[in-house]
């Protein structure tokens, strides 16, 4: 996953609107309206968000009948996650850098 596709993430992820989104859509595929009704804000604003996550990668939708469904995409976190950890990683290290050189005195 490249840093690109993280600072998307991050980006659209940024808004708490959008977060709530994946929040109700962890229970599944949800077509629009219903998400509508669990959000304070309209339908064209709940579409507009749903293109930034969309784009960002962090969702999918398909179409079943004449309703289109949005739902998690697979793996759609994962350059968050690894941004994350890897950030995570590097101060862990500094840390046990630090207390090691503490340990040891002055010298």
């Amino acid at each position: 996953m490249s840093n690109q596709s993280a600072d998307e993430a991050f980006d659209a992820l940024g808004e708490p609107v959008r977060r709530r989104i994946l929040e109700l859509l962890a229970g599944g595929p949800t077509p629009v309206g219903k998400l509508a009704e669990r959000l304070p804000v309209g339908r064209p604003a709940v579409s507009k968000h749903l293109r930034v996550l969309s784009s960002a990668g962090l969702i999918e939708h398909r179409t079943v009948g004449t309703r289109n469904l949005y739902a998690l995409a697979p793996g759609g976190l994962a350059a968050v996650q690894q941004w994350l950890v890897q950030t995570w990683d590097t101060v862990l290290s500094a840390y046990a850098q630090e207390v090691s050189q503490r340990g040891r005195g002055p010298q």
